[in-house]
């Protein structure tokens, strides 16, 4: 039945959404594997830009600092401008559960600026940033301490002259706009650049929850992290059909709503599609555009298409 569902919203949705003969946002990737680099249907793509997590205390954990210097270094001789969200740890979100590990409590600002001081000194080419992942999200320290969020923007914006920053970056769910409502309160409504995570609209064919957000924030959205889910249980069996459908959707949302369109007191400027790879098979979660191996799902098919049409 919830499939059944799931396929007839699928042909609403698209009656609703009219594809855009011109579009004019940015695409990107969301990626956490230097390995992307190196794939010819990456390359093929001739994208521009990408989106990377980096752990506020990375310099701490030796495999986390070799990471890091080799994403970075890949991505730089790439030629890529990266999108480097300064976050938690991994590890935040344990088996569906909120861990309180050290690895996930809150910073202190002060701490938190001496650590981007120092990544800013170590990748001086880097000058797009986002101050935090999913900040709403049970799994963050910044769930319910909005507060601490606009101070790590803050921090970012005014230790990071002609940078671009992402004032909040933000999972689309029931409860964002509240959250978002008391961030604008703290950061005394001075961003004008905000990061969302659009997945429950994108696969479930629907529009409410970014249309919401987009209602309350002044100037720009950048779709941060979104993409079509080939699994996620046990909501979303593996299906590579649905996910090939949810793959185009999430490029007929941004079109409904990018800066070529009038009326809207926000606009999607860019879109990174989390994730270039797949998860192994068992995995809960899988959003990945191609295999493990790197060969590739329907969806890079369709995500090849939309993306060439709208790259600049």
């Amino acid at each position: 039945m919830t499939l059944r569902k799931t396929a007839l919203l699928a042909v609403l949705a698209a009656l609703v959404l009219a594809p855009t003969a011109s579009a004019n946002y940015i695409v990107g990737v969301s990626e956490q594997n230097d390995a992307m680099f190196q794939q010819p249907d990456w390359q093929s793509l001739k994208l521009k830009r990408v989106r990377y997590l980096v752990p506020w205390n990375y310099t701490k954990d030796p495999y986390q600092k070799t990471q890091v210097a080799n994403y970075m270094s890949a991505a730089h001789a790439a030629k890529q401008e990266v999108l480097v969200a300064f976050t938690a740890a991994s590890g935040c979100y344990v088996n569906g559960k909120y861990s309180k590990s050290s690895k996930c409590k809150l910073p202190s600002t002060s701490a938190y600026k001496s650590a981007f001081l120092a990544f800013k000194k170590a990748y001086p080419w880097v000058k797009t940033y986002t101050p935090w992942n999913e900040e709403n999200h049970v799994s963050q320290p910044t769930y319910k301490n909005q507060k601490a969020a606009a101070a790590f923007y803050s921090t970012i914006k005014s230790n990071c002259k002609g940078c671009t920053v992402v004032a909040a970056d933000v999972l689309v769910d029931s409860k964002v706009t509240t959250w978002l409502k008391t961030f604008l309160k703290y950061s005394k409504g001075q961003g004008r650049i905000w990061g969302l995570h659009n997945y429950p609209d994108v696969n479930r064919f629907r529009v409410g929850g970014l249309a919401s957000a987009l209602k309350i924030l002044p100037g720009q959205v950048w779709l941060t992290e979104t993409g079509a889910i080939l699994t996620f249980l046990p909501s979303f069996p593996t299906s590579e059909s649905r996910a090939n459908k949810a793959e185009k959707y999430m490029f007929q949302i941004a079109d409904k709503y990018d800066s070529l369109r009038k009326g809207n007191k926000s606009k999607v400027t860019r879109l990174y599609n989390y994730s270039w790879y797949g998860s192994e098979p068992g995995a809960r979660f899988d959003s990945g555009l191609v295999n493990p191996d790197g060969t590739a799902r329907p969806a890079f098919a369709t995500f090849e298409k939309y993306a060439k049409a709208r790259q600049r």
